[in-house]
Formats: structure tokens, sequence, C-alpha cells
């Protein structure tokens, strides 16, 4: 996997962590109250007075906030063989309710399930009990009953709103069911939509990943676009991104992360360096050489040896050789081996600058831990051969002729230089000549003229 595809994962996780922890506990919480405000509003035509008028105390017990003694009064209240099923409905309702409110969510779990036991209960409250429990359960991490029971649900609710849909969304990803996750969270969108109701940010952010683990990244990358138009955030950029490149599209890769870095979305060194890189993918070495020298001149970028190297490197494809001595020499000094040495010394070759050539591939060839020592001697052979130091370029391109991919260029180096060296002690021969005949005449014209 990439390093972009990583990061992309790693968000995809944390995202939706966030998106779980945010909203079971408010859910279940708005859907209690609901439906204990509506069963207030039938139990005093269908319980005995004095259930009612007990039931009506402990609620009075729970507003005051005497959670303990509201339970005392309806635990000696509940009693199967006094009760009928209707008033065990309401008791059982309030001890949950009051269990909630302590926190004692198992307490509150065993109290709900004694009442969708309970064969009479009525269609409206096994439903909403059951989606309570549903609730409860995921609370509690009890995934899979908490599946079990939506799935129940399901079955007793004709008309759904979305939120079940993605309780049952969330409850598939605890279970590591991504796949799964898809059509309930669809599902939910569809029915948004028909309800005119908005599409939330976080239902798109649960499909993503459910098609992010699915590596259906054409869908992923079609949401992220969603999510950036309608909630336009850094870390959607960064998932866009890695949906490109899973899929290929390094033109629009290049495109995402420069629309991130146009609004100054990156801020960390990675994510500098990652945009630097892609310039150069993109082959425009000037930017990411610019980007980098602008970045570590104002120290988001740490001027460190790897580092210095890319901005070299984006000098050197640049054609920018001039800029690009000054990061080279930083990389080759930080550096423990000789390998940007030598990049260093071919840059002072292509600049005609010999003499800091010839010191800095020795330099190179010194420290060691060379990939290719062979080229290295070659540099410096040329190096050497255009200060006219024939002898010690000789040496150099032998050294290189040991290996068998430099032997013929080697060796036709030393061709070359061999004739020169020949040639000049020809023209030298051929000036001592000249001299001493132009020596010759001038003694003869002077005796000429003593005579």
């Amino acid at each position: 996997m990439s390093k972009l595809s990583r990061i992309t994962l790693n968000l995809c996780v944390t995202i939706v962590a966030a998106v779980l922890a945010a909203g079971s506990v408010q859910a279940a919480q708005d859907d209690e109250r609901e439906r204990r405000d509506q069963q207030k509003t039938k139990q005093a035509q269908a319980v005995s007075k004095e259930v009612y008028d007990r039931i009506t105390k402990a609620q009075e017990l729970v507003d005051a906030q005497d959670y303990k003694g509201a339970l005392r009064l309806l635990n000696n209240l509940y009693n199967p063989d006094k009760l009928t099923e209707y008033e065990q409905t309401n008791v059982l309702n309030y001890i949950g309710f009051v269990y909630y409110n302590m926190d004692d969510i198992t307490n509150a779990i065993q109290t709900y399930e004694k009442m969708v036991a309970i064969p009479s209960l009525e269609p409206q409250m096994a439903k909403q009990t059951m989606y309570t429990l549903a609730q409860l359960y995921t609370m509690e991490e009890q995934y899979q009953k908490a599946l079990q029971t939506i799935d129940r649900w399901f079955l007793l609710e004709t008309n759904p709103a979305p939120e079940p849909f993605i309780l049952k969304a969330q409850n598939l990803y605890q279970l590591s069911r991504y796949q799964d996750m898809i059509e309930p969270i669809e599902n939910a969108m569809r029915v948004a939509r028909e309800r005119n109701k908005p599409v939330k940010e976080d239902w798109y952010v649960l499909l993503n990943f459910a098609y992010f683990s699915d590596e259906n990244y054409r869908m992923v990358r079609d949401i992220q676009k969603i999510l950036l138009e309608t909630w336009p955030r850094k870390r959607y950029w960064f998932s866009l991104a890695g949906a490109y490149t899973e899929l290929g599209e390094d033109n629009n890769l290049i495109a995402a992360y420069g629309s991130a870095h146009d609004q100054g979305m990156l801020e960390k060194e990675s994510e500098l360096v990652t945009m630097a890189q892609l310039f150069l993918q993109a082959e425009v070495p000037f930017k990411a050489g610019k980007l980098l020298e602008t970045e570590m001149t104002a120290g988001r970028v740490s001027k460190i040896a790897k580092n210095y190297r890319l901005l070299s490197q984006a000098w050197m494809l640049a054609q920018e050789d001039e800029r690009a001595v000054p990061a080279l020499k930083e990389a080759a000094r930080l550096s423990d081996d000789g390998e940007l040495d030598v990049r260093l010394g071919n840059t002072y070759l292509n600049l005609g600058n010999y003499e800091e050539c010839i010191n800095a591939v020795r330099n190179g060839l010194r420290k060691g831990g060379l990939k290719s020592p062979d080229n290295a001697q070659i540099s410096l052979g040329m190096c050497l051969y255009n200060k006219q130091q024939y002898d010690a370029a000789i040496k150099a391109f032998r050294a290189a002729s040991k290996t068998q991919r430099s032997r013929r260029i080697s060796n036709q180096w030393i061709r070359v230089i061999e004739a020169d060296v020949e040639r000049n002690r020809q023209i030298r021969l051929a000036r001592e000549a000249a001299n001493k005949k132009r020596q010759e005449v001038e003694a003869r014209r002077r005796k000429s003229d003593r005579v």
C-alpha cells in the first residue's frame, strides 16, 4: 500500500471512530425521553389508581434526581403476580428509565429485556423498547445483540426513518462487516431525500469507509467530491488524493494535493515534502525546488540530508545547476556515504568548475559506500583531464576500467589522453626545434655582422 493510501486509511479509521463516539449516547437519551413522554399520556387510563399514583411519585423523585428513592419505590411496586401485564409494562418502563439515568446500563438492559418478553406488549411500545435496547447494546459494545435487535425492529417498523439504518451500519462497522454497511447507509440516504431531510456528513464518512474497505476507489472518489463540495475540510482532500492514487489518476492526484496546498492546508513536513515529490512526478521540478527552498528557510521542512537531496534533485532536473550546488553541499556534508559528494562533483563538472569537481569526487571516494565507484572514477578522470592533470586522469580511468561496464569508455578516454599527450609532445618538440633553429639563425647573423 502506498504512503498516501496509508494516510487515507488512517484518516478513515479516525474519522469513523469519531462519528461512532458522537452519535450513540445522545440518540439513546433523546429516544428514551420521547418514549417516556408518549407512555405517560396513556398510563392514567390503563392502570389502577394505586399503580398510577406510585408511578407519579416515582416520577417526582426522578425529577428531584432521587434515583435511589424512585428505584426503591418502583421495585416494591413491581410484582408480576399482582399487576396486569400492562401495569408491569409501565412499571418496568420506569425502572429501566431510572437505571438509565443512574448510568446503570446493565440493569436498564435487563429491565427492558423483561418488557419485550411480555406477550401482550403493545406493538408501538415493543418497537420503541426494542429500538432503545439496540442503542443500549451498542453503548455497551454488545454489537451482535444490537444488530439482532435492530433487525427485529425493522420487521416491526414498516416506515423506518434514516437513523435506524445508520445505527445498524454502526454496529456492522464494529463487527468488521464493512461491505454489509453499504446497503443500510444508502437506504438511510434514500429515506432522508424522500422525506426532504438533509443527508448528514457523518453518513457519507461511514459510507466512504465502507467503500474504501471494499477497495471501490471510484465510489470513494465520488463520495470525497461530495464531502468537499458540501463540507470542505483538509482531511477530505487527502482522502480524495488517496483515491486518485489507487485509481492511477495522477493528474487529478496532483491537482487535488495542489488545491489543498493553494488553500494553505498543507502544514506538516510530510505533507509539504509529498507535494514537492508530486511536482517532480508531474515534471515541474522548478515548483518542487521553490517549495522546498521556501519551506526549509521557513523551518517547516527540516534541514536534513534526505530533504537537501530532494531539493538538489529538483534544481538539477530544472537545469538550475548553480542553485543545486548549495543543497548538494549540505546534503553531502550530512551524509555518511559518498554518493552525494559524487553527485556534487558531477554538478561541478556540468558547471565547468573542475577543481571543485575533483575535490568533491575524491571526498566521495574517500567516504565510500558508493553504488557505482567506477562511475565516480570516470567523473574524476574527466575533471582531471580538463585540468590537464593527465597522469592522475589516466590513473582514475584505469581504476574505472576494472569494472566490465566501464572498461570500454575508460579505455577510450585513456586513448584520448595518450593522444593528447603525444600531440602535446610533438607540439613541444616542434617548438623546441623551431626555437633551436631560430637560435642558430640568430647566431649566424650575429657572426656575420661581426665579420
